[in-house]
């Protein structure tokens, strides 16, 4: 197999491998090795091909993979469980922590509850979601 075909197949492989990755680590050097194929193809010996794609590949992961790692940047999002920390939920049914029940409404989904300093709270008072210990919300009465 000619060398220009050598460095073909490999850009090919790290342009589909970072598409399973999306962390644009390898899209640089499969770039790099898309140069070198160019190289190749215009017949530079084989120090220059390997000298273009590495050069290539490290400049392009220093200078421009931050650039677009930024534009690319994705928010982190808060699940549904942590999204309820800090809101206002309705008791349903009485919290007692002695007898381990008790239920809120937050967000529009029910979940059991705890009071988090121990005091029975009555149904229909509002509470605030302090935390979340396992499926059960830590709560506070307003």
């Amino acid at each position: 197999m000619p060398l220009w075909g050598i460095w073909l197949i490999a850009s090919a492989i790290m342009f589909l491998l970072e598409i399973f990755t999306i962390s644009f680590l390898l899209f640089f050097p499969a770039l790099g090795a898309f140069l070198a194929f160019l190289c190749a193809i215009f017949g530079a010996s084989m120090q220059v091909q390997v000298i273009v794609f590495v050069v290539s590949s490290l400049l392009l992961i220093a200078f421009i993979r931050p650039i677009v790692t930024k534009f690319f940047k994705t928010k982190n999002v808060a699940m549904n469980s942590s999204s309820v920390i800090g809101k206002n939920a309705l008791v349903i049914k009485p919290i007692d922590n002695l007898h381990g029940k008790g239920q809120v409404k937050v967000a529009g989904e029910v979940w059991s509850a705890v009071s988090s300093n121990d005091e029975e709270i009555e149904e229909g008072s509002t509470v605030v979601v302090l935390k979340i210990e396992g499926v059960r919300l830590i709560v506070k009465k307003v």
